[in-house]
């Protein structure tokens, strides 16, 4: 039996997992894919406090180690189902396993939004159709390239890339971009990054890996650009169907939740992106983590008592 078991291995969930422990609670973090979550793919970090930059996954390995040596117990296992038993207890059920838990904390994150294509853009993923740069990117060193997107993630996987490829182009549906000002100033001095605004990518043509994309201009023109490889970075989406039973969720898929963390289930807490939230940030992520724990540890005091 655990105090409190996390699910999500990100920043919120390792921080929810860091305070339940300073607080003499046994905790089990389970993560469904690899540590650190989505900033583990961020090639520099640098608006968090008091940290001047730093690679994403250093970052997380930090906080994986801080939380290790506290004392959790973590493993890489999926979560599909949790039920909340008549003595107050949680079941938390994975692909391999069932664990119980007086408290759970939900810190499941987001996944990449694929972009939707007129044909099945999904059999070329890996075939030169990338989410993560920073995980691909290297295989196209001294080569052109294409990131699509007009947010942070495609303002740095755009500098990351620019750094070894030949040519990055980056083709955004609007004629701006969403981004923080210092990243879009770096990105548009860039000698070798070529921005191509009021773009619409149609489709990715290649048979066995990507030859080139389909792309309709500001004035309607489809038009053909010959690349081995696209890097889409066009936002993010969450995945919190296996708690359905025990949340409410919006009607974008996220867990309906205030700052307090608290869901409709007591004793139940949700924490970071797969919340919803104005402000998706590390730093928002690792304050949902902190208030989530310390109101699960005031709730597993107040079954004591």
């Amino acid at each position: 039996m655990y105090d409190i078991i996390v699910i999500g291995g990100g920043a919120a969930g390792m921080t929810s997992a860091l305070y339940a422990l300073r607080n003499s609670k046994k905790v089990l973090v389970l993560e469904s894919e690899s540590l650190g979550g989505q900033i583990a793919n961020s090639p520099r970090l640098e608006n968090y406090p008091s940290i001047k930059e730093i690679s994403g996954e250093q970052f997380a390995d930090n906080l994986f180690n801080q939380i290790i040596d506290h004392g959790a117990d973590f493993e890489i296992e999926k979560v599909v189902e949790i039920n909340k038993q008549e003595d107050k207890t949680f079941i938390v059920k994975t692909e391999y396993n069932e664990y119980q838990a007086k408290s759970v904390i939900i810190a499941a994150g987001v996944k990449h939004r694929h972009l939707r294509t007129k044909s099945d853009s999904e059999r070329l993923v890996g075939k030169g159709v990338y989410y993560c740069a920073i995980c691909d990117g290297a295989f196209y060193k001294g080569r052109e390239v294409i990131v699509i997107g007009d947010a942070n993630t495609a303002l740095q996987y755009s500098l990351l890339l620019a750094s070894y490829c030949k040519k990055v182009y980056i083709y955004t549906l609007f004629d701006k971009f969403f981004g923080d000002k210092s990243l879009v100033k770096a990105v548009t001095s860039k000698e070798n990054i070529e921005w191509r605004p009021n773009t619409s990518v149609c489709d990715f043509i290649g048979e066995d890996e990507l030859a080139a994309i389909e792309y309709k201009d500001k004035d309607g023109n489809i038009l053909t650009h010959e690349i081995p490889a696209v890097f889409v970075a066009i936002g993010q989406v969450p995945d919190n169907k296996a708690f359905a039973n025990l949340v409410d969720i919006d009607k974008d898929g996220y867990i309906i939740a205030d700052e307090s963390c608290k869901t409709k289930t007591e004793g139940l807490y949700v924490a970071g992106d797969c919340r919803t939230k104005a402000v998706r940030q590390v730093v928002t992520a690792v304050a949902d983590g902190g208030i989530a724990a310390t109101n699960a540890c005031l709730y597993l005091e107040s079954l004591e008592n």
